[in-house]
């Protein structure tokens, strides 16, 4: 609680006693600055409040922000694992399928000769 909310609060409280005071002496000019005094009071002890729940939210914003950069770097380091591990796999498929490799290697250089050789005729 800051001095705006105390502050804000006691006019407020302050505008309905005086309001009251009003009411009992029949004196427009003390319902009238009773009322302002509440309405004042009430607006004060708004901003304060407002100020109070900034800080709050400038207190946790740290601590999220932290939380926040864990939860990327752990979803960064596995996302480099799974890479490691997909690369690792190709890796030792590739090489027990070395035939295999050259087979495609050898289909798509000819596929690639063919495609020029056709595309000159055309």
């Amino acid at each position: 609680m800051n001095k705006h909310e105390l502050r804000g609060g006691a006019r407020y409280v302050g505008g309905k006693v005086e309001k009251a005071v009003g009411d009992v002496v029949d004196s427009r000019d003390w319902k009238v600055a009773g009322v302002t005094d509440q309405v004042a009071g009430g607006a004060e002890h708004l901003f304060g409040r407002a100020q109070s729940i900034a800080g709050d939210v400038v207190d946790a914003t740290p601590s999220l922000i932290e939380h926040a950069r864990e939860k990327v770097g752990d979803a960064a380091d596995r996302s480099v694992d799974a890479a490691r591990r997909g690369s690792d796999k190709a890796r030792n498929h590739i090489r027990g399928n070395e035939a295999t490799v050259f087979a495609i290697a050898a289909a798509l250089g000819g596929y690639a000769l063919g495609w020029l050789i056709h595309r000159r005729r055309g």
